[in-house]
């Protein structure tokens, strides 16, 4: 018996998961926008927030944001000129550079999240038990490990690396 391509599960699964994803996205989106925040700032800001020292290399931000250096950089920029991000060289390496949140920053992340976090509760988690979502969140490891393995690059670096002349806290 021949199966009807249009009907693989693969296709099924492949589709809930972009539906559901962009279902989230405008949801956030809304809350994002109430704070001046777009959808890559909010992205740019609170990877640099749950990072160690609240601080990574530019080329890990593009990385783990899955955009292109220079697309990190004019975000940056940008965000820079607002004062919520500001670069810090690294003394070490000439080529490196660092993006990190300043407290403008964090305040600005710190506005959006009661809303953000009700949000995820509302229309996600809140939605599966405690282990469905433990469950599901293995799940998307694996699958993010496959296909976006740099999303915690510098993660492991930022936490024990050090340029010169900085104090160890």
């Amino acid at each position: 018996m021949h199966m009807d391509p249009f009907d693989d599960p693969r296709l099924t699964a492949m589709g809930l998961l972009v539906e559901v994803a962009t279902g989230l996205t405008v949801k956030a989106h809304q809350s994002f926008t109430a704070v001046g925040l777009s959808d890559v700032d909010f992205e740019t800001l609170i990877r640099l927030a749950r990072s160690p020292r609240q601080r990574l290399r530019m080329s890990d931000l593009a990385a783990q944001t899955s955009l292109s250096t220079s697309g990190i950089t004019r975000v940056v920029d940008r965000l820079e000129r607002e004062g919520l991000v500001m670069r810090e060289a690294c003394s070490t390496d000439r080529r490196a550079s660092y993006a990190v949140l300043t407290e403008a920053g964090a305040e600005r992340l710190k506005a959006v999240m009661p809303q953000h976090l009700n949000d995820i509760e509302t229309y996600f988690t809140g939605l599966l038990t405690p282990q469905q979502l433990s469950d599901f969140l293995d799940a998307l490891r694996i699958i993010r490990d496959v296909v976006r393995p740099c999303a915690t690059v510098g993660v492991e670096r930022a936490s024990s690396e050090q340029c010169e002349g900085e104090k160890v806290s």
